[in-house]
Parts: C-alpha cells; structure tokens; sequence
C-alpha cells in the first residue's frame, strides 16, 4: 500500500493505543478536577451552564516532571533505533520538554543533552541537572537556543527529539486524550494550550477519533501564535515569541501540527497575558491548583467566555503544566486581569 504523503498520516487514533498500552507503566494516569465556581463564572461569561454544574480539568500539571510532556517524548525515544541511543539525544526547551527528555532518557538508558535559553525559569534548569540531563544555556530566546541546539546535534552527532513536531511525540500526548474519553464519555468540548500544536493535536486526533461529535479548542497567546498564523498561511512562519506563558512559546508550528490543527481543531482562540495570568490566580485562589501560564491558558480561555458553550455541555479543559517559579507566584498572580464575579 502506498504511503500517504500527508506530513500527519502516521498520527492515528490506532497508535495513540498502541502508546498507551507501552506508557501505562511509565507515566502517571493523572485525574479528573473539576469546579462549581468555575462552572459559574462560564454561567456569568458564555451564558450558558454547563453538564452537572461542573467545569473539569484534566490535571496534567500532576504528571511526572509537572506536565504533559513525558508522554511524547518517552514514546519518542522508546522508538529510537540501536545506533540512535547509543549516540544519544539533545533537545531544545524553556524547561518542560528538557525535563521530560531527561526524564524519559534516564528511564530509557539513553544520555540526554538539553540546550534552554538563558531566560529559562532556573528552578526549570535545575530540575533537568537533578534528571541526570547534560544542560547548556544558550540564547537569549527559543529562537537563539535553538540554533545554538543545531549547532550542537551536528558536532556531536546526537538525535534531536523534537518537542512538537513527531509522529511518536504527537501520538504520545494523544493519550491525554484517551484518557479524558474514558473519564468522561460524553465530553462536548475539550479546550488546550498550544504551542507548536503536539500536545493539541494528539489530543484531538484521540478524542475526535473516540467521540467525532466533540469539539476541540486551541488556546494560543496573542504574542505567540505560531499554530494561527501557519494555519492562515498554510505553511510554518517564523516569529519569536514573547508571552508569559513560556511553556507555549514556539518558534513556529510545523507542516504536521498545522495540517492537523487546521482539520481537527474547531478553533484556535487568543488570549493577552493579563487574561492567562487570570487563570493562574483562579486555579490557585478558587481551585487551590498551582499551574504555570502555559498550564492554566485552556482554563482561562473558558472563564473569559472566549469558548462557544451551549446549555448543558459537559467541558474539560487541561492543566498542562505547573512548572511556576514560586518565587514569582506572586508577581504573576498580580499582573493578573479581572474576571467576572463568580
């Protein structure tokens, strides 16, 4: 049988399976929250109230290393052939793909190489060293590192595991997906953050693939858009973003996750910092959840009413990560916008 030539066509709902039945031993199974108050404040934004007077979450923010990430990139290296992991990886990352990298390497028996920009959250960096990662600081944004990445995988002939842009990345995150179906049946809307676009396109291959009649939701900051302005323009565009949500800041979206994006996703929806970090003071002062801004993006897209809800859907949203630097807790939940009275 041919191959088809789509960039996305090993991105199945088969294969996310097959991911999740080789992760159950290596990951978390992470739970379902959820949250009257948030379902109230959705009543007061969107007008309409949702299934069982409840918001759930998805609490990928409890995985290992503290997000999502795990997933993918241990899928991906399980992958490797013989000559690839004994030559070694490299990745490149504000933090959580580096720590997930070294996690899913240690695990994996493979050395680990991660290049972070020297902006990077430094309780971030350390917990990559604590990983047993190699970490080389370098750049002063992703774009930056991720030369300095390229120039390092040439030199020392090493594997780069993408962060987003992998058949087996993609289809290691769709288990987020898997399991929302199985937890919730009957879920109508699934709104995630977006980076690159590997985390929300596994996510919605799973879940569109188990319940075609849900709708799914990217959130992307407004000054990082990189998944918006490649679906517009049908092919990647460069930019250097600049959010505070730096879990989400990617350099570009790539053929895949646009091509996937652009048939899977109902919408990709932007958000300011102000309205993000609203969801940052929410998950923490109303569901006692510390999430970082990339984390708490999907949770503030639906407080903000940016979300199409009608009465009586069931709404998940996911915590993608928690990875904050609590010593700026406080500055973050400060530049926060208002939200509606609960």
């Amino acid at each position: 049988m041919a191959r088809d030539p789509r960039p996305d066509a090993d991105v199945t709902l088969e294969r996310i399976l097959e991911a999740a039945a080789f992760l159950a031993r290596r990951v978390h199974r992470t739970p379902m929250l959820s949250s009257t108050t948030a379902a109230r404040v959705v009543l007061a934004t969107a007008g309409a109230a949702v299934a069982d007077g409840r918001l759930y979450a998805k609490a990928e923010h409890l995985q290992r290393t503290g997000s999502f990430k795990p997933r993918g990139a241990t899928f991906r290296i399980a992958r490797l052939s013989d000559a690839e992991r004994a030559a070694g990886v490299i990745a490149i990352s504000a933090g959580n793909h580096a720590a997930a990298v070294a996690v899913a390497a240690g695990q994996l028996g493979v050395q680990a190489v991660v290049v972070m920009p020297s902006t990077a959250v430094r309780t971030k960096v350390e917990a990559c060293r604590g990983y047993g990662a190699e970490v080389i600081l370098e750049g002063v944004d992703t774009a930056e590192a991720w030369a300095a990445m390229e120039r390092i995988r040439d030199e020392r002939g090493l594997t780069f595991i993408h962060p987003f842009d992998h058949p087996d990345t993609i289809t290691g995150q769709g288990t987020v997906g898997l399991e929302i179906v199985e937890d919730l049946p009957d879920v109508d809307v699934l709104v995630v953050g977006v980076g690159g676009g590997g985390l929300a396109c596994g996510v919605a291959t799973a879940v569109k693939g188990l319940r075609p009649g849900a709708r799914v939701y990217g959130v992307e900051p407004r000054s990082s858009n990189a998944l918006t302005l490649g679906i517009a323009a049908g092919a990647p565009v460069p930019l250097r973003p600049v959010s505070v949500a730096d879990g989400l800041n990617a350099p570009f979206a790539s053929d895949r996750t646009i091509d996937l994006g652009r048939r899977l996703l109902d919408d990709v929806l932007l958000l300011d910092d102000a309205e993000i970090l609203a969801g940052v003071r929410f998950a923490a002062e109303r569901m006692k959840q510390v999430l970082e801004p990339a984390g708490a993006a999907a949770l503030a897209a639906v407080l903000h009413g940016k979300v199409p809800i009608r009465d009586g859907e069931r709404v998940c949203v996911i915590f993608s990560g928690g990875n904050v630097d609590v010593a700026r807790l406080g500055e973050l939940i400060a530049a926060a916008g208002p939200l509606p009275a609960a």
